[in-house]
């Protein structure tokens, strides 16, 4: 028999403790990817996640009035026969637009912007997934810029409303939505990450559209956007994404986009949902001229700002307010009033029932009172 040789212990006892070097490797591999995957599924993504499936796209046919002018009305205009027969011309033309919302209830309610939605003529709305619905409009309000539209489904994935209120400068803040028209393509809506810049902004008056507590956020908003909603870490809608600034004659992000706020969104939405349209019948009690430079110079303001009171209404909020002619309404709830179209703005997004904080300039010193609205 031939001798057979032995295993030298060292070498036995390496080959042994093999396996359990092996397995220790494996467990800090494993342990990397686990703290890889973790740091993946951050609150953005996890946010992301849930509130995508209740993002759409919105296809819209509205009707415009042209105009046609014909090059020769410079030099004939003036003469009746040709602008008779050969003058400028109206005429309507379908045009097609597109934009974003957000569904808010699993019975077919959405939400986008009165300028995305409110003169179309049809809509179209496309899910996550590409299943698309017709949607009618429920009811719109131009001076919010706030529409609400419905699908015949049920049983829909929607996202909760957060607290517009609660929010802080430099938290986290996703946009999503249809960009360019994005979603037909991919059948999902693209997301951008930012924070919030500012709160309180005051935009004024665009097209007859007051825009006032505005949200402003670095997350890139671009054309298509409009309508779409702006989330919280929490996947909560903190705003709706309205406005850009564009860079010149540009129609893409420069850095600044603007929502919004919830708060304002579910106020108005309400009354949408309830008679189709907002009914403002609040009233101050008073009337009013905007502050020129002879009235500041008169009254010894530094600056021309304000709107002055010249009439007021017996037994009316501002005489109970003890509010006088030719007090001057400087500041409401904390922000300017600029102009008239700054009172107004106000006014659009007030109830009877509310109470302003005003700040007052009268016989050169300031005062503040409280200005109680009521039903006009």
């Amino acid at each position: 028999m031939k001798p057979t040789a032995a295993i030298p212990p060292t070498v036995y006892e390496a080959t042994a403790n093999l396996p359990s070097v092996v397995t220790a490797q494996d467990r800090q591999t494993g342990d990397n990817q686990e703290a890889v995957a973790k740091s993946r599924r951050s609150a953005i993504t996890q946010a992301v996640g849930r509130v995508s499936p209740a993002v759409v796209g919105i296809n819209v046919m509205q009707i415009q009035q042209l105009q046609y002018r014909n090059p020769f009305s410079d030099w004939f205009g003036d003469d009746p026969v040709f602008r008779r027969f050969w003058g400028d011309r109206t005429y309507k033309q379908k045009v097609q637009g597109l934009g974003s919302g957000f569904i808010i209830s699993s019975d077919g309610y959405i939400v986008t912007n009165d300028h995305v939605a409110g003169n179309a003529t049809e809509i179209t709305v496309t899910l996550t997934g590409g299943k698309q619905y017709k949607g009618k409009i429920i009811g719109t309000d131009h001076s919010t810029d706030i529409c609400l539209i419905k699908v015949d489904a049920k049983d829909l994935p929607y996202i909760p409303m957060g607290n517009s209120d609660d929010l802080m400068s430099g938290e986290w803040a996703i946009a999503l939505g249809n960009p360019f028209g994005l979603f037909q393509i991919n059948d999902k809506p693209t997301v951008t990450v930012g924070v919030i810049s500012s709160l309180g902004m005051n935009l004024g008056n665009l097209d007859g559209r007051y825009y006032r507590d505005m949200i402003e956020t670095d997350a890139a908003i671009n054309g298509g956007n409009s309508g779409g909603p702006l989330v919280n870490s929490d996947g909560e809608v903190i705003g709706m994404n309205t406005l850009i600034f564009t860079g010149g004659e540009s129609r893409t992000y420069v850095g600044y986009g603007f929502a919004i706020p919830v708060n304002k969104v579910k106020k108005v939405v309400a009354e949408l949902k309830k008679k189709g349209k907002v009914t403002r019948d609040v009233s101050a009690g008073f009337e009013y001229q905007e502050v020129d430079g002879r009235i500041a110079r008169y009254l010894g303001l530094a600056q021309i700002q304000g709107i002055i009171i010249s009439e007021i209404e017996p037994r009316g909020p501002a005489e109970k307010a003890g509010l006088k002619i030719g007090d001057v309404i400087l500041e409401i709830n904390g922000q300017k009033v600029n102009n008239e179209q700054d009172f107004i703005g106000v006014l659009v997004d007030s109830s009877p029932g509310d109470i302003l904080n005003v700040k007052v300039f009268r016989e050169r010193r300031l005062i503040e009172a409280a200005l109680k609205l009521e039903k006009s």
